[in-house]
């Protein structure tokens, strides 16, 4: 019991002191501010009060993140936490990876709901966490509660580079003890400036009194204008009265002349109107007579049409009739074919028996024909000899022809091997030559490698030049347009009014004030070593910068 009021206690100071200093800091803590660090300390002496052991192959373990893991079960906006915390390279034990989760909330600035999330569910910690442990009791809600108050604190923490498995949780007392001189002295430091608040304050209201006296006199004055401007005005509507009236006595005449020549149009209105209907009638007599003549004239139209309705329905039996007909004749047709076929095929077969008949007539002219043959052979025989002896002297002529052609050709191979000789040598001389060539065409190729390397160092140097411009640019944007807290009571962004729960953030690109919404966003800009908050309109402007160089 006393170690759990001691801790709520330590909780109540750690806290106190944080948010009073930061106020007065006036800026955005990171993570080497002594009462952050202590703060921190306090929170994991309270998280680890009444925590059970677990024992496991290695040993016994007691650490705060097994705990801490339910809240992305619990919360499911804390699961960007838990996975960038076990994404960390550097993070090896549990309680290293506690510390970070606990270092993100807080820029986060939703601690308290996670936490609260968690303690409203006792029947699940009561796994890790013995019965009387600070969280499972009341003093817990009451953590919860004073962690809220973090809300007005802007942190800017590194968890990359700091190692958290190894720092040692002791907690510092000297910050929280007080001197009694100090407080002493404090106490007419708090005199002195209450009674030079009240200067102030009055020195402000006689300069609003002054402010008042002299606007009343300008009104006074502006009144007594309109005042004159009015009674100028209030002559000017008489004259105008009087004008108008006059022009209502001869508006008044006027219609009196209208009303006479108006009665007098109706009466000759009246009498066309007469003769109108007189022409009506006789028109009317007239259309009468034509209505009758056309309503014979359909009566005989309507007669003839049902007789060629009459006519019609008779051809439209006989087209009947000569269907059920042609219907009657196709049947006929189709019979007549079949008979066709049959017919074909006896035909085919009468065909068949007069091949064969054709085949032994043949046969028997080839027999008789034989014998003519041989008896025109030796005819033939002393025939061919005659011929055969002709030839002989035909073929020696060609042969003799031959070896002329021979001689000239066995010339010309001589001719063309001297040329053959000549091509050779002339193929030496192309090959030499393009050795030269991809001599020269390697050399383009270093030359043009070389020039592109030299384009490359170029651009680089180039783009380096840019990021230089770019950081001073942004270093002058930061000396001249840094936006002062005091001026802007509204978001840039989404004009919505600053509070106690909507916190001032400024934007470290252009130096605008924005609200958290608006500005969660961080990056690495030229002028600071790491990420830094950035709003929604600079973030999206560097990421194109950055995409149109990549």
């Amino acid at each position: 019991m006393e170690g759990r009021s001691n801790l709520l206690s330590m909780m109540k100071l750690s806290i106190k002191v944080l948010i009073q200093s930061s106020l007065s800091l006036g800026r955005t803590l990171d993570s080497e501010y002594p009462p952050l660090q202590q703060f921190f300390v306090v929170l994991e002496h309270c998280l680890k009060h009444g925590l059970k052991v677990r024992k496991t192959f290695i040993g016994q373990n007691k650490s705060i993140w097994a705990p801490l893991e339910l809240i992305e079960k619990l919360c499911p906006e804390s699961a960007d936490i838990s996975t960038s915390v076990r994404d960390m390279p550097g993070i090896k034990t549990g309680l290293g990876r506690a510390r970070a989760w606990l270092h993100l909330a807080l820029m986060q600035k939703k601690i308290a709901d996670y936490m609260k999330e968690l303690i409203n569910r006792r029947e699940l910690l009561g796994e890790f966490y013995e019965p009387g442990a600070l969280i499972m009791e009341e003093e817990g809600a009451v953590i919860v509660g004073m962690l809220v108050g973090l809300n007005l604190i802007d942190a800017n923490l590194c968890v990359k580079g700091e190692d958290l498995d190894s720092q040692v949780g002791v907690i510092d007392f000297s910050m929280y003890l007080k001197d009694p001189q100090a407080t002493e002295t404090t106490q007419d430091d708090s005199k002195m400036t209450a009674i030079l608040d009240q200067k102030h304050y009055i020195e402000e209201l006689n300069r609003h009194l002054s402010c008042t006296v002299t606007d009343l006199q300008a009104k006074m004055d502006s009144l007594e204008k309109t005042n004159s401007k009015l009674i100028e005005e209030l002559t000017a509507a008489t004259d105008r009265i009087n004008a108008l009236r006059e022009e209502q006595e001869q508006l008044k005449q006027e219609n009196a002349h209208i009303l006479q020549t108006s009665q007098r149009k109706e009466e000759v209105t009246l009498q066309d109107s007469q003769l109108e209907l007189e022409t009506y009638r006789q028109t009317r007599q007239g259309l009468d007579e034509m209505y009758s003549v056309v309503w014979k004239q359909y009566k005989e139209e309507k007669r003839i049409r049902q007789e060629l309705q009459k006519e019609l329905e008779l051809q439209i039996g006989l087209k009947q009739e000569m269907e059920v007909a042609m219907k009657l004749l196709e049947k006929d047709t189709h019979e007549k074919q079949d008979t066709l076929a049959a017919l074909r095929q006896q035909l085919d077969q009468v065909k068949n028996l007069n091949l064969q008949m054709f085949n032994k007539a043949q046969v028997l002219h080839l027999i008789i024909g034989t014998t003519c043959y041989w008896n025109r052979i030796t005819c033939n025989q002393l025939k061919l000899k005659s011929c055969l002896e002709s030839e002989l002297s035909t073929e020696k002529e060609q042969r003799q022809n031959l070896q002329r052609e021979l001689h000239r050709e066995q010339d010309n191979s001589a001719e063309l091997r001297t040329q053959l000789q000549q091509l050779q040598g002339l193929q030496m001389e192309l090959l030499d030559l393009r050795q030269e060539k991809k001599q020269l065409q390697q050399l383009c190729e270093e030359q043009e490698q070389a020039l592109q390397e030299m384009g490359l160092h170029l651009s680089q140097s180039k783009l380096k030049m840019e990021d230089f411009k770019e950081v001073n640019k942004a270093l002058k944007v930061k000396r001249h347009a840094w936006l002062k807290d005091d001026e802007a009571t509204r978001c840039k962004q989404c004009q919505k009014e600053f509070s106690i729960s909507r916190r001032k953030h400024h934007c470290r690109n252009c130096g605008d004030i924005y609200c958290n919404s608006c500005s969660s966003n961080e990056l690495a800009l030229p002028s600071y070593p790491r990420p830094v908050r950035v709003c929604d309109i600079c973030h999206s402007l560097l990421l194109q910068r950055s995409s149109i160089r990549s």
